[in-house]
């Protein structure tokens, strides 16, 4: 099981820890409620260095992605980043990343989920037939999520560059608590803002920025966030989370992400994608709030008012915001429309609920 640079960290602060994508991660601190409240109304650092890094460089590094990834990265310039995914030649999903774009048509970034860096680095590599310089940088880069509304205003003091009025998917590079070459990004998977900081653990950088963070932030009450609650977090919002709710046997289409399929280009299945746009999708993943008492968990069956399964729970929680369960499930496309009346099967009892349109809260 592999450690991060802030592994100690998170021992030190006493954290519930578990094994997570080969990582020794933390899971929660003071509990995953309290923590999501923290974000959600103030502050709260996660480490995220489990993630994986892969920089493409060289003339032909657009084309790459642009043969791979399902979204249209040629409209990214110097210092924006996109959502993304990489479709398989089967129709589904091989990971969902995110592009930044360092030096347009030169130098990218792709960050990919942790669990699949192995597999995503040997997709790529597939289809580099033009020789762009690829290299993975994933074990030597430390990655930070500090998230909530307060997040920027706690940090503006340790960056030399506005990252107050930094917008949406875009990046900046510069010092941070006295570290340079940091990567700054208006990026996260928790919808309370905030900004993601990519840097190298040289010279002890990895721990001047945790301690440099948490005396910023300590009158403000900032805290450190564990796994579970960047689940639930992101659950609220609707986010999908790889190997839940998109994987390999999941379309972009089905799974809402139309708006990151861009036709306009060619790209890895393009033609079987067009033709099911054409004739449609035989099941959506859709939100849903239970209107009884009952939580819904991954792989429980969705039924119809008289038991016939329809669907299957890919998430399911009790939101902390919001004081009731929440899920994401995939459904036959007749029962996807917004206020259609479910059943989840917990343990053998059909228990209502209704298709709501994500996030779940704003």
């Amino acid at each position: 099981m592999k450690n991060t640079a802030f592994t100690q960290k998170h021992i030190a602060l006493g954290a519930k820890m578990a094994e997570f994508a080969g990582y020794n991660m933390p899971i929660s601190y003071s509990g995953i409620n309290d923590e999501h409240a923290s974000v959600r109304k103030n502050a709260g650092v996660f480490d995220v260095s489990h993630m994986g890094e892969f920089i493409l460089k060289g003339e032909h590094a657009l084309d790459l992605i642009q043969r791979v990834t399902s979204n249209d990265a040629s409209k990214i310039n110097d210092g924006q980043a996109q959502y993304s995914c990489l479709p398989n030649k089967e129709g589904g999903i091989v990971d969902d990343l995110i592009v930044y774009c360092i030096e347009k048509d030169k130098v990218y970034m792709l960050v990919v989920n942790a669990s699949n860096i192995d597999k995503d680095w040997n997709w790529i590599s597939s289809f580099n037939t033009k020789n762009v310089d690829m290299e993975n940088i994933s074990d030597k880069t430390c990655l930070l999520a500090i998230q909530g509304p307060n997040a920027c205003k706690i940090l503006q003091p340790l960056v030399d560059t506005d990252i107050m009025n930094l917008k949406y998917y875009t990046f900046v590079k510069g010092n941070f608590a006295g570290i340079d070459n940091v990567l700054i990004s208006a990026t996260g998977y928790t919808g309370s803002g905030g900004v993601e900081i990519y840097f190298e653990d040289t010279n002890g950088a990895a721990d001047k920025i945790w301690d440099a963070i948490f005396a910023a932030g300590a009158a403000q009450g900032i805290k450190p966030i564990g796994l579970g609650a960047r689940d639930t977090l992101r659950l609220e919002m609707g986010y999908c989370l790889y190997g839940n709710d998109i994987n390999d046997t999941t379309s972009p289409l089905e799974a809402g992400l139309g708006w990151i399929t861009k036709f306009t280009k060619d790209f890895t299945n393009k033609a079987f994608l067009e033709n099911q746009k054409a004739i449609g999708v035989s099941k959506k993943l859709v939100g849903f709030e239970m209107l009884e008492r009952g939580i819904p968990r991954h792989d429980y069956i969705i039924k119809d008012v008289a038991g016939n399964p329809i669907g299957t729970v890919t998430s399911g929680t009790q939101a902390p915001s919001l004081n009731k369960a929440v899920g994401l499930g995939y459904v036959a496309t007749n029962h996807s429309a917004i206020d259609s009346e479910i059943y989840i099967d917990i343990r053998n009892s059909l228990v209502k609920a209704k298709v709501v349109k994500a996030p779940f809260t704003i």
